[in-house]
């Protein structure tokens, strides 16, 4: 590059960074907030959307191999599920069973049904109407990861409730 290329390529770096407000307010106070600081509609800061779901109170349980118990944690977040539907009627959702890749696909499909049933009897046991959840198992047909080590496959042994309607339009 000559040097008139390097002075011209300086030259534009510099308009661009005279451009630049690195001031979160000027966006109206940082990350799903719209103006005034008001909380965007639809954004993971808007308790009522499903990306506040799906990020804040937790779409996903994980299970132990071959089983369909559900931990301690798994209820902790399956409370805050229940919570969540409860407040925000107009939804329903889906959860989907999952299982790793070990086994057979009808075993892992069985498995995944069990653990997609021990959501949603759950979240029926604190209140959230039976008629808004339905389940689906896909077995080990969706890894959310692909390997032979045990850190993969508990990352694949899950269950995940996802929203699939709304009347909000």
């Amino acid at each position: 590059m000559n040097v008139l290329g390097k002075i011209l390529a300086l030259g534009m770096l510099s308009v661009i960074a005279a451009c630049t407000n690195n001031d979160p307010s000027a966006l109206g106070g940082g990350f799903g907030n719209g103006a005034n600081g008001a909380i965007s509609p639809g954004s993971p800061s808007d308790p009522r959307s499903p990306a506040y779901f799906q990020q804040t109170v937790g779409d996903r349980v994980l299970f132990s191999v071959d089983q369909s118990t559900l931990t301690p944690q798994a209820q902790t977040v399956l409370q805050g599920q229940a919570d969540w539907l409860l407040a925000n009627t107009d939804f329903v959702a889906t959860i989907e069973g999952h299982a790793d890749e070990q086994g057979t696909r009808e075993y892992n499909l069985g498995l995944g049904a069990k653990r997609a049933n021990a959501a949603r009897e759950y979240l029926i046991s604190r209140g959230v109407a039976g008629n808004r959840l339905t389940t689906v198992s896909y077995g080990k047909e969706r890894p959310i990861e692909i390997c032979s080590t045990e850190e993969c496959y508990s990352k694949n042994r899950r269950a995940v409730t996802v929203l699939t309607g709304s009347t909000l339009g």
